[in-house]
């Protein structure tokens, strides 16, 4: 243990002792020094702290510390009532400090009792009650600034975390301190009913024990109490000055002194008001006016000293900016990099649409946004990075754009005082509204008044307000570019997480057989065909066992896909009801085979339009219909030619899913509702 956690524990256990054993009086003398200068440190580390959390120990440290002083005044009660006496100290504040009048001594006491009690004490308990009430109100606000500053990538999610345990251990500070201020509070209480215990029974065993007249008892116990009290009261004072300090202390760049002296200085003709004043004291009333004349020359010199170094710090920054033509930041090449950083996700929004992203006029937008970042998480298996969320005056009012690295991928219009309801096929004559298309799906709906909406969901009509459409659009973008996000960096991260629990397996994968860059090949061909990459030990296991083998990244995605069956049947396939797809005629395969060209650097399909259009064409035509059906398009062939089927139509229907025989489960009953054939 060290020695400083050694010195705590000792203090702790010597409280303990000063109740119960008596002390000799100069072992009190040594005591009753230490928790004067112990004070004075107390106070001197609080005047010297930018901001309370600094010093965030303080509501423990005052409880020890009061401890300590009650435990202390114990043992000088027993001191001087068992032996009329208590020490150096105490007696040295008896005779010099009051001169050895008893009385006056007394009424020292008392103004210092009333200064901490009534003063100090009752504003520090009251500060630390508002400040506390105040904090604890505000968490919620300050939480959901730091989730805005996030998602607007003003901020890292390291910072993030630090500015939320900050704001914790505010509300624990403040609260601890609404708590500890009442130690001061009866500290104060104690000091006087001890003070007053020690005179009366100190008359009393004075007078019957040691055989004292009242005069020699009142005067020796009334100066040794008094002395005690004024040891003990001026350690608390400046205890209850520190808690003062703290809790109203608000966060600066520099300490106490720094401040007092920098914002009592920044209005020098205030000193001139103030001497004039005190000058016209001098004139005009019997005050001594060569010291009114003195003080008034003070200030009006202060004045002046700090109006000309203000004049000159101006003057000379002025210079300077004229002599440069521009600020340092201006030129500093920081400014120029930071130009070049693209975010990977943009949500561009006109001034009508403010309100959505505002919380202060009802918006929970970036309450949403967060919201899909874990909903992709859990749905796609990788960390969707944040999304800067700005408003664009270039855009009309209500139109918002998203962008995917810079570049436009969608674009939507809101109207914020409406409604979107979307038909369930069976148009209403009832229901009106403004013609409009869902963005994120690409179906006719309408825009609706508040009055009109009971009516159509009376109808059969799904309505949504707008905050729902936008946010669904958003998911769906990022869905369909998920593949576009994940780099090098982030392919990085999943692995470093997954060789928390799986080091084995990650080293078995990379760096060899696998480059992390041939890794992030085999994510992006899952993300890119909507395939959720959260389960990698079942990736990497397959990956482990076929990369090295082949060097072709699309193959090893072919064998991961077949490794994922369970996933992809539990994504497409309902229990209990047949599977509706739609298959590849024996001709088409064969054809597709018959092209397929094999290289150093891996297999590729190689077939003259021609022959593919009519493919194309007659797979269109059929997935319509299956969708017309209501059910999911989906394209079944064997498990040789499904890469080169996707490969073959994604460019043209890449809402169209292309499944192997191989990956789906055995017991899945498939109905086939339609054929390609040519």
């Amino acid at each position: 243990m060290r020695a400083r956690d050694l010195i705590v524990l000792v203090g702790v256990i010597l409280i303990v002792i000063m109740l119960i054993i008596p002390l000799p009086t100069p072992i009190l003398d040594i005591l009753i020094i230490t928790n004067i200068s112990l004070a004075l440190v107390i106070i001197l580390v609080a005047m010297n702290t930018k901001e309370p959390l600094e010093f965030s120990i303080f509501p423990t440290l005052l409880l020890l510390v009061t401890l300590f002083r009650l435990g202390l005044n114990v043992s000088t009660t027993r001191s001087i009532l068992g032996n009329a006496e208590a020490g150096n100290v105490i007696d040295t504040f008896g005779q010099f400090v009051v001169g050895g009048n008893p009385l006056v001594g007394f009424v020292v006491f008392l103004i210092l009792v009333i200064i901490q009690f009534v003063v100090i004490v009752k504003g520090s308990e009251r500060v630390s009650e508002v400040g506390a009430r105040f904090t604890l109100d505000a968490m919620p606000g300050k939480q959901m600034s730091i989730d805005a500053d996030l998602n607007a990538g003003m901020i890292s999610d390291q910072e993030a975390k630090k500015r939320r345990e900050k704001i914790e251990k505010e509300a624990d500070f403040y609260g601890s301190m609404d708590g500890a201020s009442k130690f001061v509070k009866g500290d104060a209480i104690a000091g006087i009913v001890i003070v007053i215990i020690n005179i009366i029974f100190g008359l009393v065993i004075g007078m019957m024990q040691l055989g004292m007249d009242l005069g020699t008892a009142a005067g020796t116990f009334t100066l040794l109490t008094v002395g005690d009290g004024l040891v003990s009261q001026i350690p608390a004072l400046l205890i209850s000055t520190a808690t003062g300090i703290v809790v109203t202390r608000a966060a600066s760049e520099g300490n106490l002194s720094h401040d007092v002296t920098k914002q009592l200085s920044s209005h020098p003709k205030m000193l001139y008001v103030a001497g004039a004043t005190v000058f016209f004291l001098g004139v005009f009333t019997p005050i001594n006016f060569l010291l009114t004349s003195a003080m008034a020359g003070v200030l009006a010199a202060g004045g002046f000293l700090l109006r000309n170094t203000d004049t000159g710090s101006l003057s000379e920054d002025e210079k300077e900016e004229e002599d440069n033509g521009e600020s340092e930041d201006m030129k500093s090449p920081e400014n120029v990099v930071s130009l070049l950083t693209i975010d990977p996700i943009e949500f561009e929004f006109g001034y009508g649409l403010i309100p959505l992203a505002d919380a202060n006029q009802g918006g929970d937008l970036l309450d949403r946004v967060v919201m899909i970042r874990r909903q992709l998480a859990l749905e796609l298996g990788m960390v969707v990075p944040v999304i800067r969320i700005r408003d664009n005056i270039q855009l009309q009012p209500n139109e918002y754009v998203i962008k995917i690295k810079s570049y436009e991928i969608a674009r939507g219009e809101l109207l914020l005082d409406h409604y979107m309801a979307m038909s369930p096929g069976v148009e209403d004559e009832a229901v009106s509204g403004i013609e409009t298309v869902e963005p994120a799906f690409g179906l006719p709906a309408l825009w609706i008044g508040e009055e009109m909406k009971e009516q159509a969901e009376l109808s059969g009509y799904t309505v949504v307000d707008p905050p729902s459409v936008v946010s669904t659009h958003l998911t769906e973008v990022i869905k369909a570019h998920a593949h576009e996000l994940l780099g090098r960096e982030e392919t990085k991260q999943l692995v470093d997480h997954l060789k928390e629990t799986y080091p084995t397996l990650v080293e078995e994968v990379t760096p060899n057989p696998l480059s992390l860059g041939e890794i992030q090949k085999v994510l992006t061909n899952l993300l890119k065909e909507k395939m959720s990459i959260r389960n990698l030990p079942v990736i990497f296991e397959t990956m482990s066992e076929y990369g090295q083998m082949t060097k072709d990244m699309d193959l090893v995605t072919e064998y991961v896909r077949q490794a994922l069956a369970r996933q992809i049947t539990k994504q497409f396939a309902v229990e209990g009801e047949p599977l509706c797809v739609i298959t590849l005629s024996g001709g088409v395969e064969k054809a597709i085979v018959d092209n397929i060209k094999q290289t150093e650097h891996g297999n590729f399909l190689s077939m003259n339009p021609q022959d593919s259009q009519p493919i194309i064409e007659a797979a269109a035509s059929e997935a319509d219909r299956l969708a017309q059906m209501g059910h999911t398009p989906i394209l079944l062939c064997s498990p040789a030619v499904r890469m080169h089927v996707r490969q073959l139509i994604e460019r043209y229907f890449p809402q169209v899913f292309v499944l192997s025989y191989n990956e789906l489960e055995p017991h899945v009953e498939v109905q086939s509702i339609g054929v390609v054939k040519t």
